[in-house]
């Protein structure tokens, strides 16, 4: 069985709450739930404390393979941004990249042992061959960062259940 969206949401504060580089609490607040367009429109919130994780949503379609197995492909991402108060100083934005690539080959690290433990299954099927990471600048705030996707791939269970049918499947 697929995790829910809500344990994933709960996994990744959890990262940014043990990770020192990030250090999120409840009253330091370093871990949030907004899409890209959001951020690269500029954040508007004053809570924010950098640096930062941020998690998508995600996307989802299925993978058939003409088999008995249907698979869900869950499409998602997280970003990781710290603020540059000059945007002119070149070494200190690409000093922040590199801080931000490092913290976040962390977590993928994190994520890699965490799929062998039985208390995370939410990340069990994290493929890790579909990673790929951008950079990210959103000069009029002073954000840089890096925008890592991934997929998520789990069986779906192809099985009609009968409580959720007003009749019963075609057999």
């Amino acid at each position: 069985m697929a995790a829910k969206f809500s344990q994933l949401v709960s996994y990744f504060e959890n990262l940014a709450r043990l990770h020192k580089d990030i250090g999120h609490t409840d009253s330091e607040k370093h871990f949030f739930r907004m899409e890209v367009d959001e951020v690269l429109g500029g954040i508007n919130r004053t809570d924010v404390k950098h640096p930062f994780l941020i998690l998508e949503g995600y996307g989802y379609d299925f993978t058939d393979d003409k088999s008995d197995n249907l698979l869900k492909n869950r499409r998602g991402a997280f970003m990781l941004i710290d603020h540059v108060s000059d945007q002119t100083d070149f070494d200190a934005i690409q000093s922040t990249w590199e801080n931000m690539e490092e913290i976040g080959d962390e977590l993928l690290v994190r994520i890699k042992a965490d799929k062998r433990n039985p208390l995370a299954p939410v990340i069990r099927d994290f493929d890790f061959s579909t990673v790929e990471a951008s950079l990210l600048a959103n000069e009029p705030d002073g954000n840089y960062g890096i925008r890592f996707t991934y997929v998520l791939t789990s069986q779906r269970s192809n099985e009609v259940n009968p409580d959720k049918w007003l009749i019963p499947a075609i057999e």
